[in-house]
């Protein structure tokens, strides 16, 4: 009999509120409201390259900047992955990707071993991305709260570092060659997707064990979840 891998979180402080749902054996959809048009596409990217569905509702203090409630998507993101692993028994546990887009080639290694450590190469230039100025099309019928203007692209590194920490896994993340901001970022979303969904699959022939010679992986970032 299938275990049901899904979990939900809702995590708010003063800077940010953001409620998740993750499934890990979806179908690779999205729905949701999330203010950040090019998050919103990377996260629409991540979900149908990963085949997760996930469900997101977010606001932040966007009249800040955009660092606070990216940051806060990839630890939340990264604590229902955690969750939704349970104890990892029967997981392949590491998966790897090697993804070509147009003039970029992206690299993406993760291990879901409990100990969290990023290396992230994404040969960003740090320019905003001014074209991605549009609504995101999860905000619904009201632009009101909805950010509007140009991503910030050193915040994606604070994606990762957040997912990391909570998720508890080891990913590198490179980028070989490339010349778009864009297609880099992207680029990594999707390995990166593929990736974790390679290592999350249940391993036909792991006869439900966990895969470490310790027979535990790690402590859990999650309150109250034991990895």
């Amino acid at each position: 009999m299938s275990i049901e891998r899904t979990t939900e979180l809702h995590r708010k402080t003063k800077e940010t509120d953001i409620t998740l749902y993750l499934n890990l054996d979806g179908r690779g959809s999205i729905t949701g409201d999330y203010p950040i048009g090019f998050m919103t596409h990377m996260l629409t990217t991540f979900a149908r390259h990963g085949l997760f569905d996930l469900d997101i509702n977010a606001r932040g203090d966007l009249e800040v900047d955009q660092h606070h409630l990216v940051e806060d998507t990839g630890i939340v993101l990264g604590q229902c992955f955690c969750r939704a692993l349970g104890d990892k028994r029967g997981i392949r546990r590491v998966g790897s990707c090697l993804y070509p887009m147009d003039e970029t080639l992206a690299r993406a290694a993760v291990d879901i071993s409990g100990r969290a450590f990023l290396v992230f190469n994404g040969d960003l230039s740090g320019v905003p991305l001014l074209a991605e100025a549009a609504i995101s099309p999860l905000a619904g019928n009201s632009p009101e709260g909805h950010f509007t203007g140009a991503f910030q692209t050193d915040t994606v590194e604070d994606f990762w570092h957040g997912f990391t920490g909570a998720c508890g896994c080891a990913l590198h993340l490179d980028i070989l060659r490339g010349r778009s901001d864009h297609h880099k970022i992207e680029a990594l979303f999707k390995a990166a997707a593929r990736a974790l969904r390679q290592a999350c699959e249940i391993d036909p022939r792991g006869a439900g064990a966990i895969p470490s010679t310790k027979g535990i992986l790690g402590e859990s970032s999650v309150p109250g979840v034991v990895a």
